[in-house]
């Protein structure tokens, strides 16, 4: 560890929104954080608006969508030096109004490349930083959504996510091909499809690595986050009415820095040294609303489609 002693975590999209109110709870709580983003002076802008200390993080460049702009991340965070005890994937991008799909520089559908695929990717090689690291409680986080599971009243909105048998991935996702199960487009599907891996992600690593590790995997749904700026690729209208709904409808609307505080809860509050679980809050809106482990979707815990995702996505980054 670094000659501070402060525990360090990475956070992806730390330029906004619940990555950046994670990452000023974790530094409240004593931690150091290393705010993975693509725009550099932005986050700075955000971290200074929000009261971090300039001593207390680092901006370093990632752009999730592009796997060597992870694996420049990753040599650029080994060369400063310090020990990773904690990793956050919070990034995501979500843009429902496409009729096209757009490319990553791999030639991957945009959406699951940079919500999956990079944090696949991510992860997996800083598993063997954390496992590096001498701090007594290491964990790993990849955050999940209510939208991955036809069993909660968010989920049932369709289209639902349906990974098939991952034909998509098998024939290698490259143009025409746009989505995980082979078929035809659909943007919103797209980023659905895209969380359920995230979670398949967790309770794969879990299955793979926690034992020999003792490095606990987990994920979360912190609540609707519904001003948050993952939805500024939808309609003015939306944007407007869409947090009025959760807060006065549902009741599942959350604040930004509300979100970022149990956040912080799944890294560093022994209350959540769970492996494998999936974490998220009785009465959503409250404060001290009681956080419990929450049955994924029949699709997120399907051992079976975790290793098929897993030994795929492999393939798909460059790992196999």
């Amino acid at each position: 560890m670094a000659s501070d002693q402060k525990p360090t975590v990475v956070i992806t999209g730390t330029s906004s929104g619940v990555g950046l109110y994670a990452a000023k709870a974790l530094v409240k709580r004593g931690w150091y954080v290393v705010m993975a983003c693509r725009d550099i002076p932005k986050t700075e802008k955000a971290a200074e608006s929000v009261g971090i200390p300039k001593d207390s993080y680092t901006v370093i460049h990632l752009d999730l969508g592009s796997l060597a702009s992870v694996r420049q991340f990753v040599q650029d965070f080994r060369a400063t030096g310090r020990s990773l005890d904690a990793f956050v994937g919070n990034a995501a991008i979500y843009m429902p109004l496409l009729k096209e799909p757009l490319w990553s520089p791999d030639g991957y559908e945009l959406s699951m490349a940079t919500n999956h695929l990079g944090h696949f990717l991510l992860a997996n090689l800083l598993v063997e930083d954390m496992q590096k690291s001498k701090y007594h409680d290491r964990r790993l986080v990849i955050l999940g959504t209510v939208t991955h599971n036809p069993d909660e009243l968010g989920g049932k909105i369709p289209p639902r996510p349906d990974l098939g048998n991952f034909e998509g991935f098998a024939a290698g996702f490259k143009a025409p091909i746009t989505m995980a199960d082979g078929k035809q487009f659909e943007p919103v599907k797209a980023y659905k499809d895209s969380k359920v891996c995230n979670v398949l992600t967790i309770l794969e690593m879990n299955r793979r690595f926690a034992d020999i590790t003792g490095i606990t995997f987990s994920s979360l749904y912190p609540g609707c986050v519904a001003d948050t700026p993952l939805f500024r690729n939808h309609y003015p209208l939306f944007q407007k009415i869409f947090p009025w709904f959760q807060k006065n409808i549902t009741g599942g609307y959350v604040s930004q820095e509300l979100a970022g505080e149990r956040v912080a809860d799944v890294v560093a509050d022994p209350a959540f040294r769970k492996s494998g679980a999936y974490w998220s809050w009785g009465n959503r809106q409250k404060k001290n609303g009681k956080a419990f482990v929450q049955q994924v979707s029949p699709q997120a815990r399907d051992n079976e489609k975790a290793k098929r995702m897993w030994e795929l996505t492999e393939k798909l980054v460059g790992l196999a």
